[in-house]
């Protein structure tokens, strides 16, 4: 192991993370499948499930805001 004798926290704390990295053997596997999954949760699932409704139903930015406006202060939010 190397001797850090850097007093900045935020170097030590960087090289504590890249010597770990480098010493692994399973867990870069196992990180490998973790980067897989949240590209597939936040990139994929996005595409297909999670349409920007805003910009399809709206044409311009004052009618998206009028339209939130609308829905964040509407009376009957409670009765929905």
């Amino acid at each position: 192991m190397i001797l850090i004798t850097d007093k900045n926290i935020l170097v030590r704390i960087f090289r504590f993370y890249v010597e770990g990295f480098r010493s692994m053997t399973l867990g870069r596997t196992l990180w490998a499948i973790i980067l897989i999954k949240l590209f597939i949760m936040f990139f994929i699932l996005k595409l297909f499930f999670f349409p920007n409704l805003l910009n399809a139903n709206f044409n311009t930015d004052e009618e998206r805001a009028e339209h939130v406006g609308m829905e964040l202060t509407a009376p009957d939010l409670i009765n929905r």
